[in-house]
């Protein structure tokens, strides 16, 4: 019995983390992944499990027969594989209030979601504390059966906190990887119900499986989200990302759809978004033409609509596209026409892979930042130096960040940072938008120097007009100045703390969308 025993708590284990990972994903599909959803999430688990222990241990005591915990681990385990199908309703439906932001329908449905795991969690909390009543047959030998049955938790866990991530969610999705752990953990319950009990127990809980395999055939093939013009949906180790056709633009979002990641129209490259800001950089230095950008990197390519419209404006100059996750790339290739010659794709982090690349380059834009999940490694002094050193003299570096009205603290604390790596800083408002372009040059240039550049371009035929609008919309937004701030580094980037309290006094207040 006993190695069965540790058999059992060790898939509990697995089971449980594989259950809180996904059940950030299964949130995260509709509510986002910041640092705020995952506190909520962690921290209710860790209550469900504090209960669990606590229930485990008198039930243990009241009952101390294997029978009894393994109805309690049946019950677990049936209710796991069941959670994403009764939430479904309920994320749709805060899908659809995500759309409208209907504050209310939101918050209701994020803590209605968290509840569903209380019973689950709860039950499979109480597996250990019982296990170990059950191995404990000599007191003297109390703390290392503990040991031992917390060692092997712990190790199921470990097992639990990759096998989610790296291999079911990104396969065979969110949904089903609640059923799969779910119901291997059933059959664990209900072989030890028949060895250690009786098979007549056994018997009595096996329509379990039958009706969690039905739940999930009957729900096989459904979309986690029905939005308007929604036509693709898929899971990545990274994102859930969605795929929308609205009036003839085919639209990319990621988790909670609150940005617009990348856009593509056949007939059209102007979108009125921070995309074609990208190519506005150079025209900052003095006398500057088309034929002196040669090189152009895109840290966060998502689905190539910056990479599409710089060959528009420079031909067919080489791109390196630079993006974390390789399905987006794969979406981008069906969906987006990312299928440019001159574009070479790199995935991975984009700071670590930027600062490997041999090359030197005229432009770099930046388009990793999307509030509220702004990489904070991607925000330091020691990041910017890192881009200065792969800027050719006459370089720009190129930023779109997320502001809120009236709320310029992370636009300050970006452009104080960058300020110590570049002499010149220049910033603009997309308007109609919560986007703001941060330009940074690697000499000392001025918005005189746009103007200029605007006013030769505009009169020569051959210049691509997505450009001459891209710069006039530019010139004609330019800010003066920012509020100098506190200096980001990889020790201390405070990034978290201000955007959570940006975004969430913004939401509170019934805030518009961000446009990314």
């Amino acid at each position: 019995m006993k190695k069965y025993l540790l058999f059992t708590v060790f898939v509990s284990g697995m089971t449980t983390l594989a259950a809180e990972l996904a059940a950030g994903r299964l949130i995260g599909n509709v509510f986002g992944t910041s640092n705020l959803v995952w506190a909520s999430i962690i921290g209710l688990i860790l209550i469900y499990l504090t209960l669990g222990y606590f229930l485990g241990g008198k039930w243990a005591d009241r009952n101390p027969t294997p029978g009894a915990m393994y109805r309690i681990l049946a019950w677990g385990a049936f209710t796991i594989g069941l959670v994403p199908y009764i939430a479904g309703p309920v994320l749709r439906s805060a899908a659809t209030a995500f759309e409208a932001l209907s504050v209310g329908i939101m918050a209701g449905s994020f803590v209605a979601v968290l509840i569903l795991f209380s019973v689950p969690i709860t039950l499979l909390g109480a597996i250990s504390p019982f296990a170990i009543r059950l191995s404990v047959d000599n007191p003297a030998r109390a703390g290392q059966v503990s040991g031992q049955i917390y060692a092997i938790s712990t190790l199921g866990s470990f097992i639990g906190t990759f096998l989610p991530t790296l291999l079911t969610i990104p396969t065979i999705g969110t949904k089903l990887t609640f059923f799969v752990f779910g119901l291997f953990l059933l059959i664990v319950a209900l072989i030890g119900l028949a060895r250690f009990a009786s098979r007549a127990e056994m018997l009595k809980l096996i329509w379990m499986p039958i009706v969690l395999s039905l739940v999930a055939i009957v729900a096989a093939g459904g979309a986690l989200k029905n939005n308007t013009g929604q036509v693709y949906e898929t899971e990545s180790a990274y994102n859930y990302i969605q795929v929308q056709e609205i009036n003839g633009y085919t639209l990319l979002r990621l988790n909670d759809g609150q940005g617009i990641h990348s856009i593509y129209h056949p007939d059209t490259l102007n979108y009125g978004g921070p995309w074609e800001q990208f190519s506005v950089g150079p025209f900052f230095y003095a006398n500057r033409r088309l034929e002196d950008v040669h090189r152009m990197a895109i840290v966060g390519l998502a689905a190539g609509t910056a990479a599409r419209q710089a060959t528009a404006i420079y031909g067919d100059i080489p791109i390196d596209g630079f993006e974390l996750d390789e399905k987006i790339v794969e979406v981008g290739e069906k969906y987006f026409g990312l299928n440019l010659p001159n574009l070479t794709v790199h995935i991975g982090d984009g700071r670590l892979n930027l600062e490997r690349s041999p090359y030197q380059y005229d432009i770099i834009a930046v388009d990793a930042y999307r509030p509220p999940y702004i990489p904070p490694h991607m925000t330091t002094q020691e990041f910017f130096q890192i881009i200065a050193s792969h800027l050719t003299d006459s370089g720009v570096l190129t930023i779109n960040v997320g502001s809120v009205p009236g709320d310029r603290r992370l636009i300050d604390g970006l452009a104080t940072t960058m300020s110590t790596v570049f002499p010149s800083i220049h910033i603009m408002d997309i308007p109609g938008t919560l986007n703001t372009m941060i330009f940074a040059t690697m000499q000392p240039t001025s918005p005189d120097n746009l103007s200029a550049n605007l006013s030769a371009l505009a009169n020569d035929p051959t210049v691509e007009p997505l450009l001459v609008g891209a710069m006039a919309s530019t010139y004609t937004n330019l800010k003066e100045g920012y509020t100098k701030t506190t200096v980001f580094t990889d020790d201390l980037a405070p990034i978290e703390w201000i955007v959570n309290d940006m975004v969430v006094s913004f939401v509170l207040k019934g805030g518009l969308k961000f446009l990314q």
